[in-house]
């Protein structure tokens, strides 16, 4: 039988989740403090409305998306893994790494699937980046870095770089392999005491450098992840259209009687498959892991080492 999924939470991204089960024939619940807006969407999409407190312990319900304020979702997991739920756990992951890591054990003691939604790792354009990565088309990677910015979502709990950092530092995480070494950030807080604009950089082993940027006071939006390598560079955009979002650019750098010397060339834009929107290949993920048993592709300890990311780049206004 497939697995029955509920959602809770029916907020902005909750309502992206339902709508998105509910596509996959995988929607079996939703749930949400404000009853009412849970019978609205339980009403437009065909499912029940069940009470938080009800939906952990309801013995119709396989496995639960959490999409709440962050400082709720470890409270809701260990809820969820030891009533025998698995989890989806939208990012970020917790509010602080000893909640996340309560979250995540609770979820081993209890065998429990523990995913977490960085959303960008199913992105198309991503999974052929990585794969370019992996076959050596970039030679051997240098610097990473990554820029999302844009105007608005301001979070009273989530500054920039908590809000909008965690997609980019899990794809950064995948390309390297590893956590960084050393981690400092920067911060500008313009509105109030939580950061508007933020800088991380980051030392990963073998010399691999990071670099990332966030901002919700941009006048502009921009959704752009650099892989620097020492064949090639690579772009990830996400603003640009369809078949201009993945460019390699294959530009040769070298010594020439003691002076550096290049050669710029123009991008070649990378063929990949667009099929499927990046939230319905991470539910599909979310399912196939159920059913499985296998372990998700953006589990619960890369989601820790995100968050202790998060923190050491953390900067404290008064």
């Amino acid at each position: 039988m497939a697995p029955r999924l509920a959602v809770l939470g029916c907020g902005y991204w909750g309502s992206n989740h339902i709508r998105t089960l509910k596509s996959l024939d995988a929607l079996y619940a939703v749930s949400d403090a404000n009853a009412a807006r849970a019978e609205g969407f339980a009403s437009e999409q065909e499912c029940l409305a069940i009470a938080p407190e009800d939906l952990v312990r309801s013995d119709e319900v396989d496995a639960i998306v959490l999409a709440l304020p962050p400082q709720f979702h470890a409270e809701f997991a260990v809820a969820a893994v030891e009533a025998g739920k698995d989890v989806l756990v939208e990012k970020p992951i917790a509010l602080t790494v000893s909640d996340a890591e309560r979250a995540v054990a609770a979820a081993k003691a209890n065998g429990r699937i523990f995913m977490v939604g960085h959303v960008l790792r199913f992105h198309p354009a991503f999974e052929k980046l990585k794969a370019l990565i992996d076959a050596g088309e970039l030679g051997e990677v240098k610097y990473i870095h990554s820029h999302r910015l844009g105007l608005g979502k301001f979070h009273t709990e989530n500054d920039a770089l908590w809000d909008l950092a965690p997609h980019d530092l899990s794809m950064i995480l995948a390309i390297t392999g590893q956590a960084p070494l050393e981690v400092r950030g920067e911060g500008a807080a313009i509105l109030d005491n939580l950061s508007d604009f933020a800088h991380l950089h980051m030392r990963f082993p073998g010399g691999v450098r990071g670099h990332l940027f966030t901002s919700r006071l941009n006048p502009y939006r921009e959704r752009r992840l650099t892989v620097v390598g020492t064949k090639a560079m690579a772009v990830f955009d996400d603003v640009e259209p369809g078949p201009r979002k993945l460019a390699v650019y294959r530009h040769a750098v070298w010594q020439d009687s003691g002076q550096w010397a290049f050669t710029a060339n123009e991008p070649a834009y990378v063929d990949f498959d667009n099929s499927g929107m990046p939230l319905t290949r991470e539910l599909e993920h979310f399912i196939e892991c159920i059913e499985t048993r296998a372990e998700p592709r953006t589990s619960g300890e890369e989601a820790i080492t995100v968050l202790r990311i998060l923190t050491a780049g953390s900067v404290i206004h008064d």
